[in-house]
């Protein structure tokens, strides 16, 4: 039975139905896959053979691949008939829906740039990116119609706003024939299909450019890492570790991030569309823990993907023995340092997982999708890695003057492959920062062992030098987590006089349980270095202030502004 290196190698060798060559795109050579679509267009009508298949479930409504598909042209029609076309913005502002997914399919089917917007930002921040990106028309859910509407000053580009509900349902039934979408222009490889803003923690959003190219890349390549893993795994499964599926059984993946987020977008809506698979959305409203797992029970699902801290409230509900979870076949998370923990408590709580066991991934908005995976018996020896990297995905850590560092030295995380985005939106300086030769810098420290797998140590923006030593936030935080009375913690930088910067921690209690922050240094000063231990710590009774995609807000913990509304009367945007 091959291993799982070996299965890669197999399915992309020469003649293999992955096969992986070398070629010249925008001026730099890279590995793409021989056979491939050519956008993303081609893969949605691909799909239209599911017939009848459950495709989208929010609550009550239920839609087959039939339903999307009919949606998806009328809409695409209607949209032609307000005079979008090949290039034109469509912006997207609205909380996780059936239509939401049905706006962003129709938009690239006219050959048409989708433009998925951060559902929670403020006026300011909305203007800013419609007006950025030239947005043509706007499809809002209520609220943020509301929103776009209060604007201060009209967004000059923006010629029509269009609410999910009636007004959107009217367009789909409009008079313009659903066939006129076939008379679509060509899409080519490199044209663009979505720019994906950065969560605008700091500074502002950058339109991250996905091409179809990109985005097509980065759903083969996980095809070709869930085959390698199927192939590797052979009959190793525990036998009567999990109940036999239905005969009508699928593919179910809860949604649990915001579809503006490039886990939410290209690591399963996109895929799920392509090989049949069932979204289900959570309901309206903030996260809960326990609707989750009724969801999971109802619908059977297999796949569970987010940030940790997702499943950490799972795992930490007093019901979770109460609901059936045996579906789920895999869990993975990602988008925020991990704490080493999570991988036992969720092997201990569904030992029926495939693999093993959850597996943890990297990738950046930059890359439409993922750049490492590390799963099975791999994460359990080495828990702190994100994996080796994606096929076709090459990485190097460089240090200051851009030159590689020795096997296993720490320096920048640098990344090359046709998942990553030629560059940003109108941003001729940003793009001379950040990308070199087609190797983009994510600003993340990290290293590479001698098995080429990646660690992902912090963001360079979120170390802290202190009297010289750098100090490695999410290190320090894994240690805090492991405290028996630490629900969450957070570890910030803060000035200081003598020593430039000390180390700070925010911490959160579990449930019934008391921190005590000297209590909490002792612990830390056991398993650190003496200028890694915080010198501060500050306990909350609240949970830490997070962004849509779920990473901390450290900016709020420093003291400074953000663009996210917070507040406990707004809604989520799951």
């Amino acid at each position: 039975m091959p291993s799982f290196r070996d299965a890669i190698a197999q399915l992309t060798a020469e003649g293999a139905p992955f096969e992986i060559v070398n070629e010249t795109v925008g001026g730099v050579e890279m590995q793409v896959y021989r056979n491939r679509q050519a956008n993303l267009r081609d893969l949605f009508l691909g799909s239209a053979g599911f017939g009848d298949r459950i495709a989208f479930v929010q609550g009550d409504v239920r839609l087959t691949f039939d339903d999307v598909h009919a949606r998806v042209r009328r809409l695409a029609a209607g949209l032609a008939g307000l005079g979008v076309g090949a290039g034109d913005r469509v912006a997207i502002v609205a909380a996780n829906s059936p239509d939401w997914l049905v706006t962003f399919w129709a938009t690239l089917l006219l050959g048409a740039i989708s433009v998925p917007l951060n559902a929670w930002w403020k006026g300011e921040e909305l203007a800013f990116a419609l007006d950025d990106c030239g947005a043509k028309v706007a499809v809002c859910d209520a609220r943020r119609t509301d929103i776009v509407a209060g604007l201060d000053a009209p967004i000059a580009s923006l010629e029509r706003v269009v609410t999910i509900g009636e007004e959107l349902d009217a367009i789909v039934a409009g008079e313009t024939p659903a066939a006129a979408v076939d008379e679509a222009v060509p899409i080519g490889e490199d044209d663009v299909a979505v720019l994906l803003y950065t969560s605008g923690t700091t500074g502002r959003p950058k339109g991250s450019i996905q091409t179809h190219r990109s985005t097509v890349a980065n759903f083969m390549n996980m095809s070709v890492r869930t085959l390698a893993a199927t192939i590797a795994a052979g009959d190793r499964e525990a036998a009567g570790a999990r109940p036999a599926p239905s005969p009508t059984s699928q593919t179910a993946w809860l949604l649990i991030v915001p579809l503006f987020h490039v886990t939410g977008l290209f690591t399963c809506a996109v895929p799920q569309i392509v090989i049949g698979g069932k979204i289900v959305f959570m309901p309206p409203g903030r996260f809960d823990p326990d609707v989750a797992m009724r969801a999971i029970e109802d619908e059977e699902v297999t796949i569970l993907s987010g940030v940790p801290t997702v499943m950490q409230r799972i795992l930490a509900s007093p019901n979770l023995g109460k609901w059936d979870l045996t579906t789920v076949a895999q869990v993975s998370y990602g988008g925020a340092p991990s704490p080493e923990r999570l991988r036992d408590e969720l092997a201990e709580h569904m030992p029926w997982l495939s693999g093993g066991g959850p597996l943890t991934a990297y990738g950046l908005t930059e890359t439409a999708g993922v750049v490492c995976v590390n799963s099975g018996s791999d994460y359990a020896e080495r828990p702190a890695s994100v994996g080796p990297p994606m096929p076709t995905l090459e990485v190097r850590v460089v240090g200051p003057d851009g030159a590689d560092v020795p096997t296993g030295e720490k320096g920048e995380i640098w990344a090359k492959g046709p998942i990553v985005s030629p560059g940003y939106w109108k941003r001729p300086e940003a793009n001379a920062e950040t990308f070199t030769d087609g190797w983009l810098h994510t600003g993340d420290v990290g290293k590479v062992d001698s098995d080429g797998f990646v660690y992902v140590l912090d963001r360079a923006k979120d170390m802290i030098i202190r009297g010289g030593e750098n100090v490695y936030c999410a290190e320090v935080e894994d240690v805090i987590s492991r405290h028996p009375a630490v629900a969450e913690a957070a570890v910030i930088g803060v000035p200081d006089t003598d020593l430039g910067e000390t180390v700070k921690a925010v911490v959160v209690a579990r449930s019934g349980a008391t921190v005590d922050a000297g209590d909490l240094m002792s612990f830390c000063a056991e398993r650190l270095a003496h200028f890694k231990v915080p010198a501060e710590v500050e306990v909350r009774a609240a949970a830490l202030p997070r962004n849509p995609s779920g990473k901390i807000l450290k900016s709020v913990l420093r003291g400074e502004g953000h663009a996210f509304v917070d507040d406990e009367s707004s809604d989520a945007v799951l």
